[in-house]
């Protein structure tokens, strides 16, 4: 019984040896295959480093405001009798856009123009008297006295009377009208916008640290989602006197041609404020950066030999952006040849075709695609 028992043991002891060594085998022979092919060529797309000029900026958010432009309203209330306008037309200065009635302030004037004329009249014969020593110095003083009065009274009344008749302050572009014939108004009542756009202003503002960058004159592009393929420039007219204590920062006011209306007041727009002399960086596509806590890399293709290629890690020190573009300030020279895509799958020393068939943007003012 003993004797069958060592037996078994010793069987299963080869079969169970038999089937792990196989095991083991076949490890090795696995290995000694991929040891064999080798580690696989990877595929990416390259770019050769090149210097690029870079135009220093500043860049801020602002507010388009017409160089002339109001909220029309009447002085005086009243009654609408009449409206000379059409919604959205152009008007002259001095246009009439709206009048109130005026039957009793025009009652009222007629009959301070003929106590006007009483009043001349009477102190032209107290002239005459006065000549002929007829009438005494005060006599004449008291009618000159109320002549003077009576024309002012009808100066007064003129006023009132033209306040009853809206007109253009200045030439532009009416809005819509607020108003309608037969409506009584109170005095401030809005009663359309009145905008001329031919020039437009824009207002900015900047950290206090940028004062020292700002001029009167200098160059400002602008850029707005209204028109993305389109941009503006004009020039830096004011800059606030004063910080604003809430935000430190400082307003700054810039003045565009806008004759073609494109820019109306309100709208919200980019600005970019040159600064400096024009520079040269070498610049790359975001997309072949690597930004990472311990340093941003790019992998730099190599020729090891005539049928090799192999990419090195580098570290870059980055510097402004500008669109898709990042500007290099160290670790990249003029002619390197970068990694721009597909660097995710490699490591110092990886082997690389390249096919430069798809490349990632690298736009300096890339523009949205309205799909």
């Amino acid at each position: 019984m003993i004797k069958r028992m060592l037996i078994m043991l010793l069987a299963v002891s080869v079969v169970l040896g038999g089937v792990f060594g196989f095991i083991d085998f076949k490890k090795k022979m696995i290995k000694q295959f991929m040891t064999a092919q080798g580690e696989p060529v990877q595929t990416v797309a390259t770019l050769l480093a090149s210097y690029q000029q870079w135009q220093p900026k500043l860049k801020a958010m602002g507010s388009v405001q017409a160089v002339q432009g109001v909220e029309l309203s009447t002085e005086v209330s009243g009654m609408v009798t009449s409206i000379h306008f059409q919604q959205g037309a152009y008007v002259p200065v001095n246009a009439p856009i709206l009048q109130l009635r005026a039957e009793h302030e025009i009652a009222h004037l007629h009959a301070l123009e003929a106590a006007v004329n009483l009043a001349r009249i009477t102190f032209q014969r107290s002239e005459g008297q006065f000549k002929a020593r007829a009438i005494s110095q005060q006599v004449l003083d008291m009618d000159r006295i109320t002549l003077d009065i009576a024309r002012a009274n009808l100066a007064e009344q003129q006023a009132l009377v033209e306040k009853k008749t809206l007109r253009a302050p200045f030439s532009g572009n009416l809005g819509i009208r607020a108003v309608n014939v037969g409506q009584f108004l109170n005095a401030g009542s809005s009663v359309a916008t009145l905008q001329n756009l031919d020039k437009v202003y824009v207002d900015f503002y900047l950290p206090q640290q940028a004062l020292v960058s700002l001029t009167l004159g200098q160059a400002i592009e602008l850029s707005c989602d209204t028109y993305p393929t389109q941009l503006f420039t004009g020039k830096i007219t004011v800059i606030n006197p004063k910080i604003e204590v809430a935000t430190r920062n400082i307003l700054v006011r810039a003045m565009l041609d806008n004759t073609k209306h494109q820019l109306l007041p309100g709208m919200y727009v980019t600005v970019n404020v040159f600064v400096g002399a024009l520079q040269q960086h070498i610049t790359l596509p975001h997309s072949a950066i690597s930004f990472n806590p311990f340093g941003s890399t790019v992998y730099i293709v190599k020729q090891q030999t005539q049928d090799k290629l192999t990419v090195e890690q580098a570290f870059v020190t980055t510097g402004a952006s500008r669109g898709d573009q990042v500007a290099i300030l160290t670790g990249v020279k003029e002619g390197d040849q970068v990694v721009t895509a597909g660097q995710i799958k490699l490591h110092n020393g990886s082997s690389v075709r390249i096919d430069n068939s798809v490349q990632p943007s690298t736009e300096a003012y890339p523009q949205p695609v309205d799909k």
